[in-house]
C-alpha cells in the first residue's frame, strides 16, 4: 500500500476514535483500514494505538506522530494546490452541514453562481437540524446558529440572525392576537415548539422593551425538530412561533404570516460556520467560507467578525 494511505488511515482513526468509523469515512473496509495503520506501525516500529473491545486510544508516540503527520499532509494539499493552475481553480470533494431552512431559502439558490465560479468543487451537503458529530462523520464544515458547546472546534461568526415573533391570519381569528409577548405563556395561546439534539431542548424567547424582560416559554400542540417543518407547521396556524428574518420576510409580504409585538425586541442569534481545529484549511474549504460569508454579508450580516475555538452544542433551526 501507499505511504499516503497508510498514513491517511491512521489519521481518520485518531480523528474519529474508531475504526468502523474511519473506514466509513474513507469508504473503506474495517479490515483494509486496520491493515493500513498495522502496516504502519510495522513500517515505523512504533505502537501508534492501543485497541481494546470498546475503544481506540492513541499512544504518547501516535500522538506525537498524528501532530507531526498532519502537518506533512496539509503541506502535500498546498503543493497540489500551488500547481499551475490549480490555485485559481479549487477543486475537490466538499462535506458540509447547514441547517434546513438555510440550505433551501438561501444557499441553494444561491449555488449556481458559487459553482459558476468553482466548477470542480463537488459540495455533499447535508441539510438538517440534527446534531452532527464534525470529526466522527468527516465534515469539513458545518454552519449553526446559537452558542456553540460541547466539542471543542474552530467557528467564525459569519452572522447575526434578527428574530422576531409571528403567526399565520388563521390562529390569530381563532385565539386572538396577543398585544403583550406574556400573553403567550396563558392558556389562551398556543406555540410552536422547536427543539434540538438529543435532549430535545427547547428554544425559550427572552423579548426585551426598554427596560423590561420577558421570557417566554407557552404552551404547545406540536413540537418538532426541522426548520422547514416548524415554518409549515406557523403557516398552518398551529401556534405563534419565533423565525430569523430570511425565514419570515415572504410570508409577511404575502400575508401568510402575521409580526407580532411591535416594539419589542429579541437579542440576534449568532450564526457560526465551524470546522475541526487540526484538520488543515484547504483552498476548497476557504472560498467556500468566503463565499458564504459574503452571503450572509447580504442577507444577515454579523456584527462583528471573529475566528474562535469554541465548544459546540444543539443550535436552533433559525440558522
Amino acid at each position: 500500500m501507499d505511504k499516503l494511505d497508510t498514513m491517511r488511515a491512521f489519521v481518520r482513526v485518531v480523528e474519529t476514535g474508531s475504526f468502523t468509523r474511519a473506514a466509513h469515512t474513507l469508504h473503506m473496509s474495517r479490515t483494509s483500514v486496520t491493515q493500513l495503520v498495522q502496516q504502519l506501525e510495522a513500517r515505523l516500529r512504533l505502537k501508534l494505538l492501543n485497541r481494546t473491545t470498546r475503544k481506540v486510544n492513541v499512544t504518547a508516540d501516535g500522538a506525537a506522530y498524528y501532530e507531526r503527520i498532519v502537518q506533512v499532509l496539509a503541506t502535500l494539499d498546498e503543493l497540489e494546490a500551488s500547481l499551475p493552475g490549480a490555485a485559481a481553480l479549487p477543486r475537490g470533494q466538499l462535506r458540509v452541514d447547514v441547517p434546513s431552512p438555510l440550505a433551501s431559502l438561501l444557499l441553494v439558490p444561491a449555488l449556481p453562481q458559487f459553482h459558476a465560479r468553482y466548477p470542480d468543487i463537488q459540495l455533499d451537503m447535508g441539510a438538517s437540524d440534527r446534531m452532527v458529530d464534525v470529526i466522527g462523520d468527516n465534515v469539513d464544515c458545518v454552519i449553526r446558529g446559537g452558542e456553540l458547546r460541547d466539542q471543542s472546534l474552530m467557528a467564525r461568526k459569519i452572522g447575526d440572525l434578527q428574530l422576531a415573533v409571528y403567526a399565520a391570519p388563521a390562529y390569530l381569528r381563532r385565539a386572538g392576537t396577543p398585544s403583550h409577548p406574556q400573553e403567550l405563556d396563558g392558556a389562551q395561546h398556543r406555540i410552536v415548539r422547536f427543539r434540538w439534539g438529543h435532549g430535545g431542548n427547547a428554544y425559550c424567547a427572552v423579548m426585551r422593551q426598554g427596560g423590561k424582560s420577558v421570557t417566554i416559554r407557552g404552551q404547545y400542540v406540536l413540537s418538532i425538530d426541522d426548520g422547514n417543518a416548524y415554518l409549515a407547521a406557523g403557516l398552518a396556524g398551529l401556534g405563534a412561533l419565533w423565525l430569523p428574518d430570511y425565514m419570515a420576510r415572504a410570508h409577511v409580504a404575502t400575508g401568510a404570516l402575521i409580526p407580532l409585538f411591535a416594539g419589542w425586541q429579541i437579542a440576534p442569534m449568532p450564526l457560526y460556520l465551524a470546522y475541526p481545529p487540526n484538520r488543515h484549511v484547504s483552498m476548497k474549504l476557504r472560498v467556500f467560507i468566503d463565499w458564504v460569508v459574503g452571503l450572509m454579508a447580504r442577507h444577515a450580516p454579523p456584527q462583528f467578525h471573529e475566528t474562535v475555538s469554541v465548544t459546540t452544542s444543539g443550535t436552533h433551526s433559525g440558522s
